[in-house]
Parts: C-alpha cells; structure tokens; sequence
C-alpha cells in the first residue's frame, strides 16, 4: 500500500468497464448488415458525467438530446445507448423522436430517469434510423450486460473501424487505487474540433461535476483535439465521462491532477488508436511545431501541416519533401520567420536558418518508410509548442469514400 499522498500510475489491458460498477454489452440489431451494431454501457448506481460535442451547426438528433438530458439532469447519468451503422443526422423531428425514444426504451429497462440516459449514433448522414431494430435488441442487450462484455460494446460502436479501440489505466491516490477507463470509434471525417467521433469514458472515482467537466475537457484538448484524420468535423461527435464512485476514492483539488493525467493517459491511446485505424492509413505521423509565438499560433500550424493532403501524401509515397512543410506553416496564419525556420523529418534536418540541406534526403527518405514517423517545423518566431497527430492520406482512402453510400 501506497504511502498517503503519493501517487502513482499504470496503464492496463481493458476498456470501458475495467472501472468497478460499469456494464456494458454489444448486439445485433439489424441496423448494419452484419455484426454488432448496438451498444448499451451502464453504472450500476447513478454516476455523475460531463459531455463534449461537435461544433458543427449541422448536429445530429443524438447530440440535441445527449445535451438536453445532460442539462437536465445537472451533468447526472446511469446509461449510455449507441447505435453503429446509421447517424440519425439531418433526419429532422422523426430522428428526433427515434433519438428521444432510444433513450425512453433504455430508460425503462434499467430504471432510471430518462434524463439520464446519453444517446450517440454513428454511421450515414440524412438515413432514418429504425427506432423498431433498437427498441426489440434492446431486451438482448439488457440481458448481455457484463463488466466482461467492454470488448463486445467497443466492437458493436465501429463503422469503418479497422479495429475496436480500447483502453483503462490504474491511478492511486492517498494510497487507495482507482480506474479509468474507455472505449472509442472512429476511422473517417476525424477533425473533431472538440472531441472524436464517439468516445465513452469511465471512472470508479467520486468526482464533484465541476471537477469532471474541467478535466475532460483538459484531457480532450491534448488528446482527441490534437488528432486528424482527414480535416472533416463530423455531425455526431461526442465525448462522455462518467464518473460512478464505486471504488470509494474520492477526487478533490488536491487529487485532480493525478485524475487528469490518468484520464489524458486514456484518452490520447484511444486518440492515437484512431489515427492508426484511419481510413486507408498506413502510417501514424506525429507533427510537432516549435518555435511559435503563442501555444494558439503552434497548434494552428501544427493542424495546418496535419491536414495538408501534399504532405499527407508526400509521407505515404516516403517522399522527404520538406518545402511542403515549409509552404504549409508560411500559410497557416501563424506567425513565421522563414530566415530562422528549420524542417526535421525523423532525427534528419533538412531546412535550417535559410538554407536547403537536400544532402540529407535519402537518410529521411529511409526513415519515412517506417510505420511510425515524426515530422518537426520550427517556426523560428517564439518559444511555444504544439503536438497533434494525423495519418497519411492513401488512395485506399478514396476508394472507401468515393464507395461510402454505394
């Protein structure tokens, strides 16, 4: 046992329901036309939860009503129903009231206030979802609760998902130990602009609302803010944690920096798991900016150099072609100084203070046929920093999208 006041952290195997008093369960309700495609995550007792949501203005019925009942409830949930398959977005009042219905079904049966139940849905834009496929899967998915059916949730919630993403990690606290833990999906339009495409997080920790809300949206900025797939911000994005006590520590001021570190821990391996599953990559792609005037001006370069389709692609064929990244930051809108700027691909310098050093492009050249690769533009006008992450931009990307609804 830990001495009080010392605080440690572990990652784990495990997901959403690794936490003590979380249930969740994975089912077919014909929605797609194979495989689990509905997803039901309970706590056991009444959890305090907090929520991020797209900014796009086109927002999905179950985003209007996921924040509704947080408002409702003053940030209070038992329940979270997600549907792959079909996003229920721009489907007017009847996705609305299939939205509002799937949360009054899920309601009744595990008895709670419908206020607390969250929603998210997933998949096609502007396609009706059948309230009947969810409302006659959800006895099975009721009855499949188990804290050993995470892996079986994080399965049902994928669309174009290579592969489920997972992830918990230990943290204690004054000597008692406590978990956090979660699950996400998302492959395509990842430029969240707030969180992810859909993201579930869990805590047996007591953690005040106020004290929740700040750290999730600490932990998304640093995590699920900092990721790009493609640049598209999605209609139905959303991040929900929720927090059910059940370990019997608690989280104050004094232990809320452990929380958001172990919740930040969480969130960037699901974050990063996105990456590496987008659609068509090949290659995860760190890019660090340095050298900026602001942390503001760091991360605006930083995303620009992500979503520029020349450098995504120029990383895909290993071509060390640094005056894209050049080019990239010179138009970011961040402020630039070309004669102090410098472009390192790898451990490779390759514009440095003015000048070329194109001698060093078959080493980065080499470098960039790994699987995991970094790319630095230093900025040359200040001292701040941003990292985000992004993936490569193949042709396998446009055969999934031309093909997405045919």
């Amino acid at each position: 046992m830990m001495a009080s006041g010392v605080q440690t952290l572990e990652t784990l195997a495990g997901g959403v329901t690794t936490p003590q008093g979380f249930r969740a369960s994975g089912v077919s309700a014909g929605i797609k036309a194979r495989g689990l495609d509905l997803a039901l995550l309970v706590s056991d007792r009444l959890a305090t939860a907090a929520g991020v949501f797209t900014t796009n203005r086109a927002q999905a019925a179950p985003v209007v009503v996921s924040r509704d009942h947080l408002t409702r409830s003053a940030g209070m949930a038992r329940a979270i129903i997600v549907n792959s398959g079909c996003a229920n977005a721009c489907t007017g009042e009847e996705g609305a009231q299939t939205a509002r219905g799937m949360a009054a079904a899920t309601a009744q049966l595990v008895g709670c206030g419908i206020e607390h139940v969250l929603v998210a849905s997933t998949g096609v834009i502007g396609v009706s979802l059948s309230f009947d496929k969810v409302r006659n899967a959800l006895p099975a998915a009721i009855g499949g609760l188990s804290s050993a059916n995470g892996s079986a949730a994080a399965q049902a919630i994928m669309t174009t998902d290579p592969f489920p993403k997972e992830a918990a990690a230990r943290l204690t606290i004054g000597g008692r130990e406590a978990t956090v833990g979660g699950m996400a999906k998302g492959s395509g339009m990842i430029e969240p602009m707030m969180a992810t495409m859909l993201g579930f997080v869990t805590t047996d920790l007591a953690v005040p609302q106020p004290l929740l809300a700040r750290a999730l949206r600490e932990a998304v900025d640093d995590t699920f803010n900092a990721i790009s797939v493609d640049g598209e911000c999605s209609t139905n994005d959303c991040v929900f944690l929720l927090a059910n006590g059940a370990s019997g520590v608690s989280v104050d001021e004094a232990g809320y920096g452990s929380f958001v570190e172990a919740l930040r821990t969480v969130c960037l391996r699901l974050a990063l798991g996105i990456v590496r599953g987008g659609e068509g990559a090949t290659k995860l792609i760190t890019v660090r900016v340095t050298g900026a005037v602001s942390g503001a001006d760091a991360r605006r370069a930083a995303k620009a150099i992500a979503n520029s389709p020349l450098v995504k692609t120029a990383v895909h064929g290993g071509d060390p072609n640094w005056g894209r990244l050049i080019a990239v930051a010179g138009r970011s809108g961040s402020e630039f100084n070309l004669s102090r700027a410098a472009v390192t691909i790898g451990p490779v310098v390759l514009f440095k203070d003015g000048r070329p050093h194109d001698e060093e492009a078959p080493e980065a050249a080499s470098y960039l046929q790994a699987t995991d690769v970094s790319l630095t533009v230093d900025l040359g006008a200040g001292t701040a920093s941003s990292t985000v992450w992004t993936c490569d931009l193949s042709a396998e990307y446009v055969r999934i999208n031309a093909e997405y609804r045919t």
